[in-house]
């Protein structure tokens, strides 16, 4: 019998992903602490994010679906790390499952497709930044040989509180 986790494929974002896509995101933003947006977006609104998502070069979105119903399971992204030039050879990245989907190694998959897409790009290092508490999305970063080199104290407010940043990196 197959495990379900090869009923999950792993492919470059379209913009036929869009609207399932901003639907998975704006689940974190309305219900999670995972990212300090705090209103929903549309659709439109995601748009110039997937672009600028190409199917090469070092900003890559890589998405994970269910073999048969080709349902949106998570995705995956690096984006640039910061602004200026010298940063180029840095990326951030990040990675979202669907609720339903947790505990089944999409984020694994995900990572490992993203990080196998970026091993011919000119890159430095990765950075991740994971809201506290987070215990799988840790686990999952030092999985990928994540360190941990600080934290941002209440950096971020939302649900009326404020939230600590725990920044990791990584080499590439």
């Amino acid at each position: 019998m197959p495990s379900e986790r090869t009923e999950v494929q792993v492919r470059p974002g379209v913009e036929a992903d869009l609207k399932a896509l901003t639907d998975l995101y704006n689940h974190y933003v309305r219900e999670t602490p995972i990212t300090f947006d705090t209103a929903a977006f549309t659709p439109e609104e995601r748009r110039p994010w997937l672009l600028s998502h190409p199917e090469d070069g070092p900003h890559r979105l890589m998405v994970a679906t269910g073999a048969d119903s080709q349902e949106i399971l998570g995705y995956a992204t690096s984006s640039p790390f910061r602004a200026k030039p010298a940063y180029t050879t840095f990326v951030e990245v990040t990675v979202y499952v669907a609720p339903d989907a947790g505990g089944r190694g999409v984020g694994t998959l995900l990572y490992g497709a993203l990080f196998e897409a970026l091993a011919g790009e000119d890159l430095h290092r990765a950075y991740a930044g994971i809201a506290q508490p987070n215990e799988a999305s840790t686990r999952l970063h030092e999985r990928f040989g994540f360190r941990h080199v600080g934290t941002y104290r209440e950096v971020g407010r939302k649900f009326g509180r404020y939230w600590d940043v725990a920044w990791y990196e990584r080499e590439l």
